[in-house]
């Protein structure tokens, strides 16, 4: 409880603590991708495309944590860009998979090298044991939010 008894105490709560971790991760991205001409958004949506083409704006939403009209815009701007390509039809149904193209490839190297180096940074005082250990504790935080929402 905070001070006056209402509330969460703050400088105990791993909840905000995940989330001030979450917003400075987020920060160090976005300086480093910025004079790539990139945001967060744009490098995610690059590498969901990377290791899944064809996905949907839908699916790349969701990868993404964002709504269908923000990626509807970005992927837009990516086309126009030269970044994507999606065809002019749906091959089936309404889904225009979404595919990158050499210019997306190039971009998204160079992004990703720029991300390594923010998660090297953020990992730099922590042993492989301590860093296997963050991950597994993580992944099942969220394994069992999600698992608990799966019930609800």
């Amino acid at each position: 409880m905070s001070q006056d008894g209402i509330g969460v105490d703050l400088n105990k709560s791993l909840g905000y603590l995940l989330k001030e971790a979450s917003s400075a991760l987020r920060a160090a991205m976005e300086e480093v991708l910025r004079p790539l001409g990139m945001s967060v958004t744009h490098y995610a949506c690059l590498e969901l495309l990377a290791q899944r083409p064809g996905l949907s704006n839908s699916e790349l939403a969701r990868g993404a944590f964002v709504t269908r009209q923000t990626m509807n815009v970005l992927l837009q701007a990516l086309e126009r860009d030269g970044y994507v390509t999606r065809p002019a039809q749906a091959p089936v149904g309404k889904v225009l998979p979404t595919r990158l193209t050499p210019r997306g490839r190039r971009s998204l190297e160079n992004a990703t090298v720029a991300v390594r180096s923010v998660e090297v940074r953020m990992l730099a005082d922590m042993t492989e044991t301590e860093q296997s250990a963050a991950f597994r504790i993580l992944q099942s935080m969220i394994r069992n939010l999600r698992d608990s929402n799966d019930g609800a």
